[in-house]
C-alpha cells in the first residue's frame, strides 16, 4: 500500500533567482484613469480583463469638463450625505423634533432597521441621484459622441457583475464609493423593497475600489514580515471621553496579539515619523480632524490629538523626506477622523494620505464626510477585526465592511469610507518556528 510521505523543504538553493525583488500583484479587473492635462482639459481611460474591448485597445476620450468642475461636485456630493443623511431631523406636522427619540437619528443610530422605511427610502434615493449625476451629468456629460460611448462602456463594464476590483487613478479626489450607477444600468432580476434594493446601485456596494494617482509610489520592495505585527493608536483621549461608542473595543483589538504602541500627543507621533527605523504594519488614528486654509488651493485635512496641535501632510512630509528606499516605514494606515467637517468651498481629504503613502504607506482608509462617532467606532471595530486576522486584503475587508452595515443593518455609511492605494494590501505575518525547525529527513 503506498503512503504519502510529508516533505518539508529546509534548504532552497534557487531562491532569489527565480523571483523579483517586488511583490507583483494581478491588475484590477477595471482601471478608469482621469489625466490632468495642459489646458485645464481632462482625458478619460478606460481599460481592464473586464472591460468590453474596442479594437484591442483602451477607450480614450477628451472631457468637456473642467476640473474644478469635478471637484465642486465632489464636494457637493459630500455635503449632501451630510445634509440630508447624517443631519437629518424627523419633524412632526407642527414643525417640530418628534419626541421620543434622538433628535438625528441617523447620525445617533448604527441599525436603521428601525426607521421608517419611506423617510429612509427617500433620502438614499436622493443620495443614487446626486452620486450618478456626478459620474453621468458633471464628470462625463453632454452629447459628444465620443463622450456618450465611453459613458456606455464604463456603465456597461461597472453593472456586468459584482465584486470586481476597480481602480480609480487620478489626482482628481472623488469620493468613488459613494458614486452611483442608474437605475436603468442595473436592471433588477426582481424588484427590492426599500432602500435596499437602491443600495447596488453604489460603488462602494457592488465593487472593491480604490483610488491611486502619481505612478510607483513605492520605489522599494516590500519587507520581510514580522512574527509579532507592530501596530500604533493614534488618538485624542478626549473624544468619547463617557465611553459612548465602542472605541475601547477597537484598542482592545489592536492590542492582542501585536506590538501596541500608543500615542496621545503631536509630539509622540512626530518623534516616531522623525525615527529612520519606524516599522509599523499598522496605524490608527482616532480623533478629530479639521480643514485648514491652503492659500488658493482647496482646504486640506489635519488632525489633532489630545493635545490639540495640528498634524497635517506637511508634517510627514518634514519628518520623512531625508529618508530614502531603505526605511522601513510601510504601514497601513486608517485615518478615523471623526468630525471631519467639509469646508465651505470643499476641501482635500486625500492631501494627508497622499503624503502618508509617498512616506511609504501601503494604503489610506478613511471617511469622506463629517462622520459620526458612534459609527465610526462600529466600522473601525469591524475592518480591524477582520484585517488584523490577516487572511483578507483591504480592499475586501472595506468591501465586505461596507455591504455589511448596507445588507443587515440597512445602513448606507460605510460607503463613505474610501481606500487611496493599497487595495491588494495585506497584513501578513512571518510563520513561527516549528518543533522540528533545522531538522532534516532523509526521503
Amino acid at each position: 500500500m503506498s503512503t504519502e510521505l510529508r516533505v518539508r523543504i529546509v534548504q532552497d538553493p534557487s531562491n532569489g533567482f527565480r523571483t523579483l525583488p517586488d511583490e507583483l500583484t494581478q491588475g484590477p479587473d477595471i482601471t478608469v484613469c482621469l489625466d490632468v492635462l495642459a489646458g485645464d482639459r481632462i482625458r478619460a481611460r478606460l481599460y481592464g480583463p473586464a472591460v468590453p474591448s474596442l479594437y484591442g485597445t483602451e477607450h480614450r476620450v477628451d472631457l468637456s469638463v473642467r476640473p474644478a468642475e469635478v471637484r465642486a461636485g465632489a464636494a457637493r456630493l459630500c455635503r449632501q450625505w451630510k445634509e440630508l443623511l447624517v443631519d437629518h431631523q424627523p419633524l412632526a406636522e407642527d414643525g417640530r423634533p418628534l419626541p421620543g427619540g434622538p433628535e438625528r437619528p441617523y447620525a445617533a443610530l448604527v441599525d436603521l432597521r428601525d426607521r421608517p422605511t419611506e423617510e429612509l427610502y427617500d433620502i438614499v434615493d436622493e443620495l443614487v441621484l446626486v452620486g450618478s449625476e456626478l459620474l453621468f451629468g458633471t464628470l462625463l456629460g453632454g452629447d459628444d459622441p465620443r463622450v456618450v460611448r465611453f459613458r456606455d462602456y464604463l456603465a456597461e463594464a461597472l453593472a456586468a457583475r459584482e465584486g470586481l476590483r476597480v481602480r480609480f487613478d487620478s489626482e482628481l479626489h472623488v469620493p468613488w464609493p459613494m458614486v452611483c450607477l442608474r437605475q436603468e444600468d442595473v436592471p433588477m432580476p426582481r424588484p427590492i423593497a426599500g432602500a435596499a434594493g437602491l443600495f447596488p446601485l453604489f460603488l462602494g456596494h457592488r465593487h472593491q475600489i480604490e483610488q491611486t494617482g502619481g505612478a510607483y509610489p513605492w520605489l522599494g520592495g516590500r519587507r520581510e514580515a514580522p512574527a509579532v505585527p507592530s501596530v500604533s493608536l493614534n488618538h485624542d483621549t478626549r473624544v468619547d471621553r463617557k465611553g459612548l461608542t465602542r472605541a475601547a473595543e477597537v484598542a482592545a483589538v489592536l492590542a492582542k496579539d501585536t506590538s501596541f504602541v500608543e500615542r496621545t500627543t503631536r509630539a509622540e507621533l512626530v518623534r516616531a515619523l522623525a525615527d529612520s527605523g519606524l516599522c509599523e504594519q499598522l496605524m490608527y488614528f482616532w480623533c478629530h480632524g479639521h480643514f485648514v486654509s491652503n492659500g488658493s488651493q482647496p482646504a486640506i485635512l489635519a488632525l489633532k490629538l489630545t493635545d490639540q496641535t495640528t498634524i497635517d501632510a506637511q508634517t510627514v512630509r518634514e519628518r520623512r523626506r531625508g529618508f530614502g528606499d531603505d526605511s522601513p516605514f510601510q504601514p497601513f494606515v486608517v485615518l478615523n477622523a471623526c468630525h471631519a467637517g467639509i469646508p465651505e468651498g470643499g476641501g482635500d481629504l486625500a492631501f494627508l494620505g497622499r503624503a502618508l503613502i509617498h512616506a511609504g504607506a501601503r494604503g489610506v482608509l478613511g471617511p469622506q464626510i463629517e462622520m459620526p462617532q458612534v459609527f465610526a467606532a462600529e466600522y473601525a471595530l469591524e475592518f480591524l477585526s477582520r484585517y488584523l486576522r490577516g487572511a483578507e486584503t483591504a480592499g475586501s475587508v472595506a468591501h465586505a465592511v461596507a455591504r455589511r452595515f448596507a445588507d443587515e443593518l440597512r445602513n448606507p455609511l460605510g460607503f463613505a469610507y474610501a481606500l487611496h492605494c493599497g487595495m491588494d494590501t495585506r497584513l501578513e505575518r512571518a510563520a513561527l518556528p516549528t518543533a522540528d525547525t533545522g531538522q532534516e529527513v532523509a526521503v
